[in-house]
């Protein structure tokens, strides 16, 4: 039948039209410049090892299994990390500080009216893929020499960096007492949740503590 196209047709050409999409992808990133190509390939190795992590843990997340999520050769991946430990640190600083730079953009104007906003915005931080990520990556950390070094270095350099976003959209005066440990006891309310958070979503309980302790921060922080 003439004009008419049948499954048979299409399984047919479902290969090819593939294999077409995938060299126009290659040809397209062929004719970027060199440093961006390593840049974009350096940025999904980054991104793919941060969703592994999170999905299969750090057992299951070898540089072959990232790689092959990313769309790159192993060799490709080891280029940009030459040792798992530097992937895998490197994912979750990276999408730490991707998270940051939300977290400020969601309050552009700096110190926001609304505490709870910001107690919510922060809590959220650590109720994602990157909490959840960095959790697999603190437990290996525990357990794992060669790991625990440079995790204790970026947990410590990504703690202080979410340390004074915290101060900065609170208004919070460092140098009245106690208000430096108030606001780092919210930041461990928050990873609290997050851990709670792995095992039952109760968004409801997560609203009520974020409303409580809006309401002793305006008062700690008059």
């Amino acid at each position: 039948m003439d004009g008419v196209t049948t499954i048979g047709d299409r399984a047919e050409r479902a290969p090819k039209e593939a294999r077409q999409a995938k060299e126009a992808k290659q040809a397209k990133e062929a004719k970027q410049p060199k440093q961006d190509r390593s840049r974009a390939t350096r940025q999904r190795l980054l991104e793919a090892a941060v969703s592994c992590l999170a999905e299969h843990g750090w057992a299951g997340s070898t540089v072959t299994v990232v790689a092959e999520r990313a769309g790159v050769s192993r060799g490709a991946a080891q280029h940009h990390f030459p040792t798992r430990e530097d992937l895998f640190t490197a994912a979750v600083e990276y999408v730490a500080e991707e998270r940051s730079t939300a977290l400020r953009a969601l309050f552009p104007q700096g110190a926001a009216d609304d505490r709870r906003a910001v107690i919510s915005a922060l809590v959220d931080l650590y109720t994602g893929p990157l909490f959840r990520a960095a959790l697999h990556l603190w437990v290996a950390a525990s357990n794992e020499d060669q790991l625990r070094p440079q995790v204790t270095e970026l947990e410590a350099r990504v703690g202080r960096e979410t340390h004074r976003i915290a101060v900065d959209l609170l208004g919070a005066d460092e140098s009245r007492p106690g208000v430096r440990e108030t606001v780092q006891g919210l930041l461990d309310m928050a990873r609290g949740l997050g851990l709670a958070n792995l095992l039952t979503d109760d968004e409801a309980r997560r609203d009520r503590v974020v409303a409580q302790w809006a309401a002793l921060l305006n008062e700690a922080l008059l």
